[in-house]
């Protein structure tokens, strides 16, 4: 189940849709029913509000305008799961290869 401050993936359609955070749940005036508030991670970030059953943000499909719709909360991988950006590679010492340098972008020229 989402949660406030949980990041979402929404799917429509069973294809991933966008992103959205959970910013509130507030019960709404229909029993077991519940307004939830998202920030849609978009340009330009929206907030909307659906109501929806708790089901429903447990992850099971419902329809909206006909479309079907599911939200699934987004996990970050564990540490065993990360993959690294580059492969590491041994290196004597703190030498930077040319391959391997760091270019800062503070000291870029100012224009």
């Amino acid at each position: 189940m989402v949660n406030v401050g949980d990041l979402a993936l929404v799917y429509q359609e069973d294809k991933p849709a966008f992103f959205a955070r959970i910013e509130d749940i507030s019960a709404d005036a229909k029993p077991d029913w519940y307004q939830v508030t998202l920030l849609v991670l978009q340009v330009p970030v929206i907030e909307t509000v659906w109501i929806l059953r708790p089901s429903y943000m447990d992850g099971d499909t419902f329809t909206m305008n006909g479309v079907r719709v599911r939200i699934e909360k987004v996990r970050a991988p564990s540490e065993s799961e990360r993959q690294p950006l580059l492969p590491r590679r041994r290196s004597s010492g703190n030498d930077l290869s040319a391959e391997n340098k760091v270019i800062s972008i503070f000291d870029r020229k100012k224009r």
